[in-house]
């Protein structure tokens, strides 16, 4: 057999194959971050619709009754978020109440925590409201 007839095969190297490798895990470090913000953000969109329904609820029936309604009677499909990972919870008196988005499940380690609502629209993020020092209006406002 002479030199001509033998085929040479072809393929990649250790070291092509090592660089390719690499390029696909800094890729992914620098993706998948990107990626659960962006879930997660998602998340927070349905956590602050719930809680606006609720509050819309929650006016509808203070103007029918005259004061705001207490925690036991607010509707259980209220307290639930269409994506499961926050709750809803109510906490009132006649003339005032706070409604409270708990993240929960995946959302747990979400930078902006439980979400809250007011009574008079104000606003809240991981303990913090609006014009409170390091509020951090992203989590209201995307």
């Amino acid at each position: 057999m002479t030199r001509d007839n033998i085929k040479m095969q072809r393929g990649f190297s250790l070291i092509e194959l090592m660089v390719v490798v690499t390029v696909i895990g800094i890729l992914t470090a620098i993706a998948l971050p990107s990626y659960t913000e962006y879930v997660r953000r998602g998340h927070r969109a349905d956590a602050r619709t719930a809680l606006l329904q609720a509050a819309q609820w929650m006016e509808r029936a203070a103007t029918a009754n005259g004061i705001y309604p207490k925690a036991n009677v607010f509707p259980e499909n209220l307290k639930k978020v269409s994506s499961d990972r926050y709750a809803i919870s109510l906490d009132a008196d006649d003339s005032t109440f706070t409604l409270t988005a708990t993240a929960q499940n995946a959302q747990a380690d979400d930078k902006c925590g439980n979400l809250t609502l007011t009574n008079t629209g104000l606003q809240g993020a991981n303990g913090k409201n609006e014009g409170d020092g390091n509020y951090d209006s992203s989590c209201w406002g995307k």
